[in-house]
């Protein structure tokens, strides 16, 4: 257990991402914390100084090129993903910490995405206002499957997968799992390690990515993995994008080898001085069988509320010398 801190502490909203769970946030903590607000360059007057003073800070990268954070405690992301932030640039006395809360928000998407593939209320709708019957209940070609017969197969089984598989068990699904650990649970029909993954992909008729981004998953759903899916089968990524094979999932889609992909995970993101651009440098955009949504899959208000009270649960944590939730490294490790 950590000793409490007998004084307010010096708390840093760093960046774009942190500003979104900044507004609220001082009804949350106790009144003698003090709250930044840093741009993501820090290259406004003071904001250096003010990251290097900061006691906690909220933001998702830490680079060898930034200010040395000196009197950090804690530096939480709001987030699941830490990938940038270089756990070796954080001092010894600091603890790192991420955030979930968006399980049942990425669930609703990866369920949202499997039913309109099977219940196809947008053409019915767009052929409807042109006169034309095309799923008219008594036509032979107008018969469609159900998501209740169908495998879903889920890579990965932390939060976010834990709450899919119980959305898709609710609909009547068979659900398989790979994982580098054994998984035994009433909501999983089928459990593979991730040694025999192509067996895996080639189990199920949905394959939901969600697992996180590190060395040992970048580029793990490969050529060999894909070519192992059935035909009919969509790949779903609402883990990290280069956990799938940028140019294999492309050449996969394009040649049609498997049934398609709903892609909300990608390879290329905006940043401050290119607020738009293309999510790849394949052209994903001009496939046919692609679904591609902008990274949106977890982002709700109840998201964002449960991430603000998860930090705020943290500093109060740390004032008081308590174990931290979600902790990443341990102070002192």
């Amino acid at each position: 257990m950590n000793t409490p801190l007998q004084n307010g502490l010096t708390i840093a909203f760093h960046g774009q991402n942190a500003a979104n769970f900044r507004e609220g946030f001082e009804a949350l903590i106790a009144p003698s914390h003090r709250i930044v607000n840093l741009s993501d360059s820090l290259d406004q007057p003071g904001e250096q100084a003010a990251f290097e003073s900061a006691e906690v800070i909220v933001g998702v990268k830490l680079t060898a090129a930034m200010p040395t954070p000196k009197k950090l405690r804690l530096y939480h992301a709001p987030a699941a993903g830490t990938d940038a932030i270089d756990v070796a640039l954080l001092p010894s006395a600091s603890a790192l910490c991420n955030c979930f809360g968006h399980e049942a928000a990425i669930a609703e998407y990866v369920m949202a995405a499997l039913l309109l593939r099977h219940v196809p209320l947008m053409q019915a709708d767009a052929d409807l206002r042109q006169q034309h019957w095309t799923y008219y209940a008594g036509r032979p070609t107008a018969l469609r499957a159900e998501l209740g017969t169908q495998t879903i197969g889920l890579l990965g089984y932390g939060h976010i997968a834990k709450t899919v598989a119980m959305r898709a068990k609710a609909f009547g699904m068979r659900v398989h799992v790979a994982n580098r650990s054994p998984v035994a649970s009433p909501d999983v029909d089928l459990a593979f390690m991730l040694d025999d993954l192509s067996a895996f992909m080639a189990s199920a008729d949905a394959i939901v990515v969600t697992l996180p981004l590190a060395p040992s998953t970048q580029g793990l759903v490969g050529q060999a993995a894909l070519a192992a899916m059935r035909p009919e089968a969509v790949l779903i990524n609402v883990g990290r994008g280069p956990v799938v094979d940028e140019e294999a999932l492309y050449k996969a889609l394009s040649a049609r080898q498997i049934g398609g992909a709903i892609i909300d995970t990608w390879y290329q993101y905006p940043t401050p001085q290119q607020p738009d651009c293309a999510p790849s440098r394949f052209d994903f955009a001009a496939l046919a069988n692609v679904v591609m949504t902008p990274h949106m899959s977890g982002w709700t208000r109840g998201t964002v509320q449960r991430r603000q009270q998860n930090i705020a649960d943290n500093i109060a944590r740390l004032v008081a010398g308590q174990p931290l939730l979600n902790m990443l490294k341990a102070p002192w490790a």
